[in-house]
């Protein structure tokens, strides 16, 4: 059941009905380390309380659109204006809730509160569903059109983002934020949380569950409700991670069964020969074997822990290692700077690197870092504590944290400035990931937010 079809769509790629004008030329989309993150940020600031205000700041672009909001993605520059994807959220909220400032853990609950609203104030549907993204502030879109609404419109609904069609639901985002609803209600006790957890679960199994020969739970609906036919490891090892919690907090047996399900799925993408997780199928009979992903390498491990598989981290370290210097052809660093990592997938390490990543966008750097999945390999390399795992991490979460110092300076949000050296950018260059977009050097708050994970030891995907 291998064969080589094109890759499948990622959980970051567009599902909704079609980009909006001017989008092709855009970004697609221990007690000392907890004394050291409760002070203020600053110059003098720790790298994770520099990381905390970054978060902050994406939280509160927008002050005059109201309390209730969500965190802006990217810099303005990345010329997405005030998109706030709901992944990055979700990552926010389990960032937050590592924190030992109790500022930020009230944020945390503020982020969670905000994707409560959108669940129960859809433009269209009520049924449990998230947008893809939404708009948390103003703007006048490329084309002149103006979208002066935040988070919430005049008319009290969620102000899906529709300008980019971000208006499709993937499991995979509404996974993550099932499991930063979960964290919230563990944390807080507060039923509302787990409600809405609940109802993220009901929606996945309504619309994913499938009884294609590879089983599992497929890749949500595009903007017009249509079912997308892909199915996605990193997908179904979300789910993995969020029934588990679901069942232990609601203590309904039904999400272990679920969770089976999602489990046995990722054990079919195992490839035992080399010590990687394949990306999924796009029909639920053939494995595609081609790209191969980081995350499903990470995130596996993460979410099961298993000796078995633990391989696969040191194919990501492996495989998919790169070092970001000057002298390359399209790298953006600057002159007298090295970074290394991790980059997105096996297909970035053969990126045309003659011709832009799509209509309007730079060409790739082969060897630009992705600094997401860095921290998260960083993460499990620490979870796994085999031989040389932990001087492995803290090598890669130097790398990041020197990338939140010296990259992505005067972005702003909302227009306003960053406090200094925070943030850190999703990509040291502009990079091809091999599923139809890119990552450039932008502060970012999906990144931004696994750095601390990683920098806590904070596994979001088991309790």
């Amino acid at each position: 059941m291998t064969g080589t079809p094109g890759p499948i769509l990622s959980r970051r790629a567009l599902i909704g009905t079609g980009l909006g004008a001017g989008a092709a030329a855009l970004v697609t989309a221990g007690s000392g380390a907890a004394r050291a993150a409760e002070r203020p940020a600053g110059s003098g600031a720790s790298a994770p309380r520099r990381a905390y205000a970054f978060l902050a700041s994406a939280m509160d672009a927008y002050p005059d659109h109201g309390t209730l909001r969500l965190a802006q993605s990217y810099t303005d520059q990345a010329g997405l204006f005030s998109t706030a994807f709901t992944y990055d959220n979700a990552l926010a909220v389990l960032a937050l809730l590592t924190s030992p400032a109790r500022a930020d853990r009230s944020r945390a609950q503020a982020l969670g509160d905000a994707l409560l609203y959108a669940q129960a104030h859809d433009p269209v549907y009520d049924d449990g569903r998230l947008r893809q993204a939404y708009n948390v502030g103003p703007y006048t879109f490329y084309d002149g059109s103006a979208q002066p609404d935040g988070f919430v419109r005049a008319d009290g609904t969620a102000n899906v983002g529709t300008q980019f069609g971000f208006t499709g639901t993937a499991v995979g985002d509404m996974a993550w934020a099932g499991l930063a609803l979960s964290a919230l209600a563990d944390r807080t006790g507060q039923r509302r949380f787990l409600t809405g957890a609940v109802r993220i679960g009901e929606w996945i199994e309504r619309v994913g569950r499938t009884d294609e020969p590879l089983g599992g739970y497929k890749f949500g609906v595009d903007g017009a409700d249509r079912k997308l036919p892909f199915t996605s490891t990193e997908h179904n090892t979300d789910l993995i991670a969020l029934f588990g919690r679901l069942a232990r907090l609601t203590g309904n047996r039904v999400w272990r069964e679920r969770r089976a399900r999602a489990a046995a799925f990722v054990a079919r993408m195992w490839e035992p020969s080399a010590g990687f997780f394949y990306t999924g199928t796009n029909d639920g009979v053939t494995i595609n074997t081609s790209p191969i992903p980081e995350d499903t390498q990470t995130w596996t491990h993460l979410a099961l822990a298993s000796p078995a598989h633990a391989r696969s981290l040191d194919w990501a370290r492996t495989e998919l290692a790169v070092l970001d210097t000057a002298d390359r052809p399209n790298s953006t660093v600057p002159a007298g700077q090295s970074y290394a990592g991790v980059t997105f997938s096996s297909a970035s390490l053969l990126a045309d690197e003659d011709a832009p990543i799509a209509p309007g966008q730079p060409k790739p750097d082969r060897n630009g870092v992705w600094f997401e999945g860095t921290a998260h390999l960083a993460l499990a390399l620490r979870g796994r504590r085999a031989p040389g795992d932990e001087a492995r991490a803290r090598r890669l979460l130097a790398s990041v944290e020197r990338a939140q110092d010296l990259l992505g300076r005067d972005q702003t949000v909302g227009g306003a400035a960053l406090p200094e050296r925070s943030g850190v950018v999703s990509a040291s260059s502009p990079l091809d990931t091999g599923f139809g977009f890119g990552y450039y050097p932008y502060r970012h708050t999906g990144a931004t937010a696994w750095y601390l994970m990683a920098a806590a030891r904070a596994n979001p995907l088991r309790p």
